[in-house]
This record gives C-alpha cells, sequence and structure tokens, in this order.
C-alpha cells in the first residue's frame, strides 16, 4: 500500500501514543534525552546499559525487522558511554555498542545498519575476554555515514565528512573528505568553496517546521474517511 488512507485525527492520535510511549518508557533509559525528539515505532529502540545521552531534535526511525540498539558494556567498572549531540538521523538498523566511549557530534547522520564500535569484544588469545582490545571513537560534526558502513575502535572521523557505504573505517578519517573502501581511505576533498547546509539549519525555527508538517498532513489527509481507512486494512488494493 502506497497511499496513507488514515483520516488526520487517526494520524494525529498515533503520534500523540508515539510520542507518549517514548517519554514513558524511553526517557528513562537514557541519562540525558534532549527536546524534541522523534521516535518512528520507538518500541523496536533498545537501550542498554549507560550511560548514554541523545541530544536535542534526534530523528531516530525503526522498523520491525530492524531495530536500533544502543549498547554500553563497560570494560571496566565506570567505563563506557555513548554520546550522540543535537540533530542526529538515526535509521533502522543502526547499532552502536561502547565498552570505553563513543562520542557524536551535531547534526549526524547514519544510514540503515551502520555499526559503532569500540571494542573487539573478544581476545585474540583469550577468547573468555568480554571486551578485548578497546580504544574510543570519536566523530565529529555534520558526519553522514553510509549504509552497511562499520565504524572501529580507535577511529576519529571529522566534521563534514562523509563515510561512502559498505565502508569498514579502521584508521582516522579528517574532516571535509569523502572516504570509503574496505580499509575505508580517502577519495576525495570537499569543495572548501561549496557552503555546506546541516541539519541544525533545518531545525533553525522548530516551531515553524513542526507546523509546515502539520499542515502537509492535513492537505494530503483531508478527503480520507474512517471507513476508507478500515477497508484499506481488510482489502488493501494495488495502487494504480
Amino acid at each position: 500500500m502506497i497511499k496513507d488512507y488514515r483520516p488526520y485525527y487517526i494520524k494525529k492520535l498515533d503520534l500523540l501514543f508515539r510520542d507518549w510511549y517514548a517519554e514513558h518508557f524511553l526517557r528513562p533509559q537514557f541519562r540525558h534525552l534532549g527536546r524534541g525528539c522523534t521516535f518512528m515505532k520507538p518500541w523496536h529502540v533498545n537501550v542498554f546499559g549507560g550511560p548514554i545521552d541523545l541530544g536535542d531534535f534526534a530523528n531516530v526511525i525503526t522498523t520491525s525487522d530492524h531495530n536500533v540498539r544502543l549498547t554500553v558494556w563497560g570494560a571496566e567498572k565506570g567505563k563506557g558511554f555513548i554520546s550522540i549531540g543535537n540533530y542526529a538521523l538515526i535509521c533502522p538498523g543502526v547499532r552502536i555498542s561502547s565498552a570505553t566511549g563513543i562520542t557524536i557530534g551535531d547534526s549526524c547522520m547514519m544510514a540503515s545498519s551502520v555499526y559503532l564500535t569500540d571494542a573487539d569484544w573478544h581476545g585474540i588469545y583469550d577468547r573468555t575476554d568480554y571486551t578485548g582490545r578497546s580504544e574510543p571513537i570519536v566523530v565529529g560534526n555534520n558526519v553522514w555515514i553510509g549504509d552497511s558502513s562499520i565504524v572501529c575502535k580507535g577511529v576519529t572521523i571529522g566534521d563534514n565528512s562523509i563515510i561512502g557505504a559498505g565502508s569498514v573505517v579502521t584508521r582516522d578519517i579528517p574532516a571535509n573528505a569523502i572516504a570509503a573502501g574496505n580499509p575505508a581511505v580517502m577519495l576525495r576533498e570537499l569543495d572548501p568553496a561549496q557552503a555546506i547546509k546541516t541539519r541544525a539549519d533545518w531545525f533553525a525555527d522548530p516551531g515553524k517546521l513542526q507546523a509546515d508538517i502539520e499542515e502537509i498532513d492535513r492537505d494530503m489527509l483531508k478527503h480520507n474517511t474512517l471507513f476508507g481507512w478500515l477497508k484499506s486494512l481488510v482489502f488493501p488494493q494495488k495502487e494504480l
């Protein structure tokens, strides 16, 4: 089904339930959860351990078969944390696992099935060592990590850089670079003459943004009826 057959008020109730679920069940699991965060299907977000911080106006998207998992399992007592800045985009299947510390800056985008891990999670010679070697990860501001990429322990990625889909990042990537491959290497620099617009710019006026989105929803769903929506659930039809 391509079209959303829900009446606007049904969608609004769904969004209110979604936000209530996030506040009631997810917020207590974070050390800090910022204002204006949205979770699509928040019941598919798994938070384990802590401390875990998520900044303002994050968008977290999940699906039933691609949960988002944020896990801290300290290599030592008092070790391990995940800190994600403001305006993050976290897509379905993203996993972030920390034994020492993972810091992600503002306006970062993590595409589907991205994995960040600051540990090996087993020793090379001692397979009973549950964390193995661990070194912190630092991701700068406005970094875009492509689909199914892996960022390994000890890596720093500089501001504005892009990691190509399917990459395995085992060494530092400088700022303003495009990198890809296994292991990922720098392919070229971003054009310094080109201005970069970030997710922070998109959220510059969050009240107006929310009002614009609601107006679009009202317009798109204005002809939908409760009967039509129920009919689409029971008797789905291929869109022409």
